[in-house]
C-alpha cells in the first residue's frame, strides 16, 4: 500500500476489485449551501459509477434544529459539544433531522441522478441505541447492529441517506450525534469512513492544518484547549472509528467539491486519524 505525504491512503487497495463500502458523514450545515451540495452529490455520483463502490451517507442537521428551536422560542443547550435533548422535545428534533433534513438531502441526491433512499439508524436494526447520559435527555449512544437490510438496499445500487435519529429497545426516539452515528454505521458495514464538515480538518494552535493525528496528540490539543466544543466530539469519534475499524479515518471539508474525487480515490485532503 503506497503512502501519500506520510499518510495512509483512505481507500483500501487490498481487494481492488471489491472495495470496501464507504460511509460519508455529511455535516448538516451543508444543507444551507445548495450549490455546493449539488456539486457534492454530482461528485459522489461520478465516483460511484467509476469505482463501482457502495456508498452510504450519514447526516446531521443541527442548524435546522437550531432554527426550529428559535422559532418555537425553546432554549438550546449543549454540553461538551452534544445537544441536550429533553424527552418532550425529541419528536420535534426527530422531525427536523429524520424528516426535513433527510428529505432535503434525498432530493438533492435525486437531482444529481442518484437513486437515493432515506433511512434512519433504527431501520432494520442497523444500530443499537441506548441513552448516553440522563443529564442529556434523549441523546443516544449508537453501536453497530444488524446491517442486513442496509446491505440489501445497497445491492440494488441505491444510495442510502441515513439520519442520526435512532430508537432504543423500548421504541423511544433518540438523537445521536451524527459523527458517532457514522462510526456505528461504518462498524456495522465494516466500511471505510470519511467525516465531512464545514472545517478543513483539525488545526494546530497556529491555525495550520494537521495532516494526521494520533490519540496522544489529540489528547494534548484538547487539554491545551486547541480542540474545543463540537470538534472534541468529532475528534473522539474519528479516533474511536480508527481504533475499532483498524484503518485511517479522514476528517475533511465538503466546501471544495472539486477535491472530493481525490478524497474518495484515497488521497488525503484533510486530517487523517490513524489507529494506534
Amino acid at each position: 500500500m503506497t503512502q501519500n505525504n506520510a499518510s495512509t491512503p483512505l481507500v483500501s487497495t487490498e481487494l481492488a476489485s471489491t472495495p470496501l463500502p464507504l460511509v460519508i458523514k455529511l455535516g448538516g450545515a451543508a444543507l444551507s449551501c445548495t450549490n455546493t451540495l449539488n456539486q457534492l452529490f454530482v461528485a459522489i455520483s461520478n465516483y460511484k459509477k467509476q469505482a463501482q463502490r457502495d456508498i452510504v451517507i450519514v447526516h446531521g442537521g443541527g442548524y435546522l434544529v437550531d432554527d426550529l428551536m428559535q422559532k418555537l422560542n425553546l432554549p438550546t443547550e449543549k454540553k461538551q459539544g452534544l445537544r441536550v435533548t429533553p424527552y418532550d422535545q425529541i419528536p420535534l428534533i426527530a422531525g427536523a433531522l429524520a424528516g426535513t433534513a433527510n428529505k432535503l438531502l434525498q432530493g438533492d441526491a435525486i437531482k444529481a441522478g442518484l437513486n437515493a433512499v432515506g433511512l434512519s439508524l433504527a431501520d432494520g436494526g442497523l444500530c443499537e441505541v441506548t441513552e448516553l447520559d440522563p443529564e442529556l435527555g434523549a441523546v443516544g449512544n449508537a453501536k453497530p447492529g444488524n446491517p442486513a437490510v442496509l446491505q440489501a438496499i445497497l445491492k440494488t445500487g441505491a444510495l442510502p441517506i441515513i439520519s442520526s435519529i435512532g430508537l432504543d429497545n423500548h421504541g423511544q426516539l433518540m438523537n445521536v450525534n451524527a459523527d458517532q452515528a457514522a462510526v456505528a454505521v461504518a462498524g456495522a458495514l465494516d466500511a471505510e469512513l470519511v467525516l465531512l464538515s464545514d472545517v478543513s480538518g483539525v488545526l494546530d494552535g497556529k491555525g495550520h492544518l494537521l495532516p494526521s493525528l494520533t490519540q496522544e496528540q489529540a489528547d494534548a490539543l484538547i487539554t491545551g484547549h486547541v480542540i474545543t466544543d463540537g470538534m472534541i466530539v468529532k475528534v473522539q469519534a474519528a479516533l474511536q472509528a480508527a481504533s475499532e475499524l483498524g484503518r485511517p479515518i479522514e476528517v475533511a471539508t465538503w466546501r471544495y467539491p472539486e477535491k472530493l474525487n481525490d478524497l474518495f480515490a484515497g488521497k488525503s485532503i484533510g486530517t487523517q486519524f490513524v489507529p494506534n
